[in-house]
């Protein structure tokens, strides 16, 4: 699989974890369910479906141990179900699951069954799955539901199962991030982690769905303005893009929000603005301060300067997030014929070469 380092660059000073992903915070998985068909469009068929589920899993049992974490939004035209209970609350008490706009609700539904199945005790509780989103209807036929509750389960059976894995994760235009576009050309799903002096470890997952190609900057060159071709052009205003920093490190929910704050950082290089219709929605979350249900946390957390080395490791993973997604993705062609053009990786390499020797 394509990655970064195909570009001949290297993001930021820290380095990066084994797998280069949120993998590598201990019991962290991420899966995803791809849902890619050709049929005619409703009512004789269900159209043309580029979309999908990708789940972040946390480990273990979210409502028994919930996780620290805060939120921050950049731009706010965007949904993530339960951001207001992360928020006020300072936990999170359900797996990350993300999809398409349409989406939201199949997916909810599903996250709710799949819970309550492993855990009855929410019945006496209840729980708001954390579900966010991004549009991917230039490319994806949104008349219909295209999601399954069995495509929500496979995407969290893919998470647990890829925890502990050493692997890198698929990314690029899987999942949720099917039907995605960032930049100008196909994004989707990017991930990048790094580590700190103090040992700890900081991974950066995106949905990328944003921002055009005049603005595509990678390692401080304008590549977007000089690779040929042409860009893909939604109609009217678009894009989103749904970041979730997690760390092993002990931060309470304050400093997750902070963390989830710097995603923004790392957008910015690449070429974001996030402009008047784009829903830029970030999570914070931290496992290091983790305990059961109605415990007290069992370490005081990290603070001020402290917190400085995990911010960079953010910003610098958030940026290298962007870029796994396009380099990861191949051209897609959608509904209506919609095309979007998979990044020239050789002529995005050969511009920043002539960069650095020019």
């Amino acid at each position: 699989m394509a990655g970064v380092t195909d570009l001949g660059v290297r993001i930021g000073l820290l380095p990066v974890g084994p797998t280069n992903s949120v993998l590598d915070i201990p019991r962290v998985g991420l899966g995803h369910a791809t849902v890619v068909r050709d049929e005619p469009p409703p009512p004789a068929g269900r159209g043309i479906a580029r979309t999908g589920v990708t789940v972040l899993d946390l480990g273990g049992d979210s409502w028994a141990a919930p996780v620290p974490a805060g939120g921050a939004v950049l731009n706010g035209a965007g949904e993530c179900t339960g951001f207001l209970t992360v928020r006020e609350w300072g936990l999170i008490e359900t797996p990350i699951f993300l999809t398409s706009t349409m989406q939201v609700g199949r997916v909810y539904d599903a996250a709710c069954r799949l819970l309550l199945a492993e855990q009855p005790a929410i019945a006496d509780d209840v729980i708001i799955p954390v579900v966010a989103e991004c549009d991917d209807s230039y490319l994806n036929d949104s008349r219909v539901m295209q999601v399954e509750d069995a495509d929500v389960a496979a995407a969290l059976a893919g998470a647990r199962a890829s925890a502990g894995s050493g692997k890198a994760p698929e990314q690029g235009s899987v999942g949720a991030g099917t039907g995605m576009m960032c930049l100008g050309f196909s994004g989707g799903i990017g991930t990048s982690s790094r580590v700190t002096g103090d040992g700890f470890t900081v991974g950066v997952l995106l949905m990328t769905n944003f921002g055009s190609r005049e603005r595509l900057t990678i390692d401080g060159v304008a590549v977007g303005r000089q690779v040929p071709g042409q860009d893909a052009r939604r109609p009217g205003p678009a894009g989103s893009c749904i970041g979730i920093a997690v760390t092993d490190a002990p931060v309470d929910s304050a400093g997750c929000a902070r963390l989830a704050r710097r995603i923004g950082l790392g957008l910015a290089r690449t070429g974001s603005t996030a402009h008047h219709a784009s829903g830029e929605i970030f999570l914070g979350v931290a496992t290091g301060l983790r305990a059961p249900r109605g415990q007290r946390a069992p370490a005081p957390p990290l603070a001020g300067r402290e917190l400085d080395d995990l911010f960079a490791g953010v910003v610098d993973a958030a940026e290298e997030a962007v870029l796994a997604s396009l380099v990861a993705s191949p051209t897609i062609v959608g509904r209506d014929g919609n095309t979007v053009p998979a990044l020239p990786v050789e002529d995005v390499r050969r511009l920043l070469a002539e960069r650095r020797h020019g």
